[in-house]
């Protein structure tokens, strides 16, 4: 690294801490998720406000692969932490109601996704018709695991039936889309390349192999809280994923995700909530740089009336999509009108996850830049909306004499009782 390189390595990340942490507490003012303001301080910080000249001076061409560099580790960290948070119990108790909602969440807006992609198509041409298709519907249903989370516990919700119900939907949506997401890469690496992706399987089964071991490493001494060296094997473990599914031609990502969902669950919860804090601290200063690089590569400068146009109809897929079909998934299976409304707000936030998944569709040159621009601009108002949606139904419910959060143990169950408990402790999560 030359001097110019460190000198603005080291201005361009205190710049963009400050930024994303003074946009995401404005953020958090206003009713808002912080990732709201960190999406935006991204966005500010490329040519989009003040030009290309301006952004190429304050973030160099040689500077900006050594931030990409730190924005890959924070975005494998934070998919860690994304598997690490999926757990069995968001399930219990809400088989048949989490599914019915996910199947409607994700097949309702994938379908509306398709028409939208030959729509797109005309002034997006690419030479991978079908995976465009398939990467565009899935783009429209994605729900943002972590960003809910961070919602439910800031309105107090997370210790709610509802709460719990959305985390169990968001969590099978979240599981549907990655795998989905691996078949579009899988298929767009080309058809010499589908074997490695077979090898997804022994190395799944490596890692079930090796889970007793690592639990053994965890809780050795049986403390409570991790041995010295307890996290730099949990480190070791989510880059070699990343490493193992990157040569399976498949992204970092899938690696690291997957890791942290086979992480052992029985009677670690206390050294799991101490690994996602420590690797918190980890990802809170990373996952800005994220926000950035890809705000670098957002430019509206140019949207004429076509542009806004696609917009307009990428916004209504996405939001009509996701609110209508959860919406409907959730009614068949019993809930009121009210929760079914609630939830279906819920799952209309998309935040970082649907920017990774983007820049994924970017690196595989499924999207170009002003279409990758549109749908990042997508992803900012379907979670700003969220909050503001969520209050609208609270107001209609007071009006109608209604509880404005729905009662714990009484939301939507039926006569065989299939109910939907309290979702337990309030969950975090980064992003």
């Amino acid at each position: 690294m030359t001097s110019h390189q460190v000198q603005f390595l080291f201005l361009d990340f205190g710049l963009i801490l400050l930024l994303a942490r003074s946009l995401g507490a404005l953020a958090g003012r206003i009713g808002q998720p912080p990732v709201v303001g960190e999406i935006l301080a991204g966005i500010l910080m490329g040519p989009t406000l003040f030009g290309a000249a301006f952004a190429d001076r304050l973030v160099p061409a040689d500077v900006r692969p050594l931030l990409g560099a730190l924005a890959n580790i924070g975005v494998a960290l934070f998919m860690f932490v994304v598997g690490l948070e999926l757990e069995h119990r968001f399930l219990r108790g809400r088989v048949r109601i989490t599914f019915g909602a996910a199947l409607g969440s994700t097949l309702v807006p994938f379908a509306l996704g398709i028409p939208l992609a030959f729509f797109l198509l005309r002034h997006h041409p690419t030479e991978q018709r079908a995976a465009f298709v398939v990467f565009t519907g899935l783009s429209v249903s994605v729900t943002a695991f972590p960003v809910l989370a961070r919602i439910l516990v800031g309105r107090g919700m997370s210790r709610m039936a509802i709460g719990g119900l959305a985390l169990a939907t968001a969590a099978v949506v979240d599981v549907v889309a990655w795998s989905a997401l691996a078949g579009v890469q899988a298929v767009v690496a080309g058809a010499d390349d589908y074997w490695q992706v077979s090898l997804l399987i022994p190395f799944t089964l490596l890692l079930l192999a090796v889970r007793p071991l690592l639990r053994r490493v965890l809780v050795h001494g049986g403390s409570g809280s991790l041995p010295p060296t307890g996290m730099a094997v949990v480190m070791v473990g989510v880059f070699l994923s990343g490493v193992a599914t990157e040569m399976m031609g498949m992204h970092y990502i899938f690696g690291a995700f997957l890791f942290g969902v086979l992480m052992p669950r029985e009677g670690t919860q206390a050294l799991r909530e101490e690994i996602y804090e420590r690797t918190g601290e980890i990802t809170s200063l990373l996952l800005p740089v994220y926000f950035v690089v890809a705000g670098l590569k957002v430019d509206l400068r140019g949207v004429g009336l076509d542009g806004l146009t696609e917009l307009a109809a990428i916004l209504f897929v996405a939001i009509a999509g996701k609110f209508g079909g959860t919406y409907l998934g959730a009614r068949s299976q019993g809930l009121t009108s009210e929760d079914s409304g609630t939830l279906a707000a819920l799952m209309n936030t998309r935040g970082l996850t649907e920017l990774v998944i983007l820049g994924v569709g970017l690196e595989l040159g499924l999207l170009d830049g002003p279409l990758y621009s549109l749908m990042v601009v997508m992803a900012l108002v379907t979670t700003a909306m969220t909050g503001p949606v969520l209050n609208l139904i609270r107001a209609r419910s007071a009006r109608r004499g209604l509880a404005a959060v729905p009662d714990p143990d009484t939301v939507g169950g039926d006569a065989a009782g299939d109910g939907v408990p309290s979702a337990g402790r309030g969950t975090r999560a980064a992003g």
